[in-house]
């Protein structure tokens, strides 16, 4: 289709050149230029002009990234769209009450409530590949070049998490204003200069990780986890530079004590996770040199039968009901009784315990399992893996816009929808018809839903997403010396 457009205008500048002379045709050219560009920049179809169909070694990471972004999409668009009562159920187990719901079956409910599943999964994730190469550089020995590997990368890690967050908040802040947008986290100001100082206020307490404080984004509080994704990045990179000079042993052993220290002395469950993500890489790493530690080499003969029970049992801790934080609550779901006697003293909500261990099989498991890292190379997840990002920050958004109206007028109504959208209520109601989750009147403004947050995240993604990753690469470039790579100290 672009290429059709280039052709289209391509003809119709020589026909402009040839009847009204060279000035036409040069203001006939420049049009063209920016209509390309803006084609380029609003086109719902992904750019793969010029982009090679091999996978990286670890792109089923980037798929299983996209895939978990998908299941938060559907997580919260369950929450959002259901009444209170049916919320509880989501985040339950099966029968729990006495209410045996299909979407609380075991393994099933994922694809409805795995939304605390993929955070939790993106965290180990994030370890995995912020450790990569300079895990790479402490197993080869080259201090030098991790110095300046972890320098570079701790530079641009605070851009490349908040310039899209901070550019896509502000656009949602002025659109809502200007177009006088009824939203329902958003409290209106009496200007829209006002509204700006608020919006500034909020942004620049949210950027700042190390306030003693929680602080929550009202423009799209689903984001609570960019400032945890930079405090867990943050975690990576100290840790890498302590243990540079360990041994492999030493290493290893100083991983595995930092998670026990973040799950079971204090609630550092988020800390715990990326480490998770750092020790996979570094065992993966090893794996590949035949480079493993005894322990691990004896185990080799039953490696499937592991990452199979892994694989599983993760599946299986991921669906952890979520509707309260309190243990003795989980208690009462079924099947979650006994284990509830695991969690630890210092985690405070229990779910996040069990989403430890989840996570980190999960991200262990799946490139030992042939089918299931096929699955996440497929064209679908690679795609959805490279627009994760931007699909996050835009989903809150179009529910609390698009998702709220379309809501109200199929049928779904709730209190602040009845009072704050009436002309929007029942406009096309239609039956509540199908299992809870998978109601008729639940899926059909996904017609219209899901095209619109895909093809926001494209253009998110064009325009401040792989900006944000280039910015902060040529900043740090041109505000650092052509020295030789600094090395450790002594």
């Amino acid at each position: 289709m672009p290429s059709d457009v280039t052709e289209m205008e391509s003809r119709w500048d020589k026909h402009q050149y040839a009847s009204s002379g060279p000035l036409s045709a040069l203001i006939s050219m420049l049009a063209s230029l920016r209509i390309n560009k803006i084609w380029r920049l609003l086109s719902p179809w992904p750019r793969t002009h010029g982009q090679s169909d091999k996978l990286r070694p670890t792109a089923y990471l980037d798929g299983l990234r996209g895939f978990a972004a998908f299941l938060v999409y559907v997580h919260h668009h369950q929450l959002w769209a259901h009444v209170p009562e049916q919320r509880t159920f989501f985040e339950s187990s099966f029968c729990y009450d006495g209410y045996c719901y299909f979407v609380a079956l075991p393994f099933i409910r994922l694809f409805f409530h795995g939304g605390h599943f993929a955070v939790a999964t993106f965290f180990v994730i994030s370890g995995y590949v912020l450790s990569m190469k300079p895990m790479s550089l402490i197993q080869a020995g080259d201090q030098s070049k991790l110095a300046d590997n972890l320098g570079s990368a701790l530079f641009r890690r605070w851009l490349r998490l908040y310039i899209p967050l901070i550019t896509t908040t502000f656009i949602f802040m002025v659109f809502t204003y200007v177009f006088d947008i009824w939203v329902l986290p958003l409290k209106r100001a009496s200007s829209l200069g006002a509204e700006i100082w608020g919006w500034y206020c909020e942004v620049k307490n949210f950027t700042f990780i190390f306030h003693t404080r929680a602080e929550i984004l009202s423009y799209n509080f689903h984001l609570w986890s960019i400032p945890v994704e930079m405090k867990g990045s943050i975690v990576v990179y100290t840790a890498l530079l302590a243990f540079a000079r360990c041994t492999r042993s030493a290493r290893l052993w100083l991983q595995v004590g930092l998670m026990f220290y973040f799950m079971f002395i204090v609630d550092g469950w988020y800390c715990a996770l990326f480490v998770a993500g750092m020790f996979i890489s570094d065992v993966e790493q090893l794996a590949g040199k035949n480079d493993l530690p005894a322990f691990f080499e004896r185990l080799r003969p039953y490696k499937m039968i592991i990452m199979y029970h892994f694989f599983f049992i993760a599946l299986w801790l991921g669906g952890i009901p979520a509707h309260s934080a309190d243990v003795q609550e989980l208690r009462k779901n079924p099947g979650w009784y006994y284990l509830s006697f695991l969690k630890s003293q210092s985690i405070y909500d229990v779910k996040w315990f069990f989403l430890f261990f989840a996570a980190f099989m999960l991200v262990a498991a799946i490139p030992h399992i042939g089918w299931a890292k096929r699955f996440f190379e497929t064209r679908f997840c690679q795609h959805m893996g490279r627009i994760s990002f931007a699909f996050y920050l835009v989903h809150g958004p179009v529910i609390w816009t698009v998702g709220d109206r379309l809501y109200a007028a199929v049928g779904w109504w709730e209190e602040h929808r009845v009072k704050n959208l009436p002309q929007w209520v029942n406009i096309w109601e239609l039956p509540k018809t199908g299992p809870m989750g998978m109601e008729l009147s639940f899926l059909v403004p996904h017609i219209i839903l899901l095209p619109l947050t895909l093809w926001l995240a494209e253009i998110v993604t064009r325009m401040f997403d792989e900006p944000s990753v280039r910015f902060p690469q040529w900043l740090y470039k041109s505000t650092t010396t052509q020295a030789k790579p600094t090395k450790l100290p002594e």
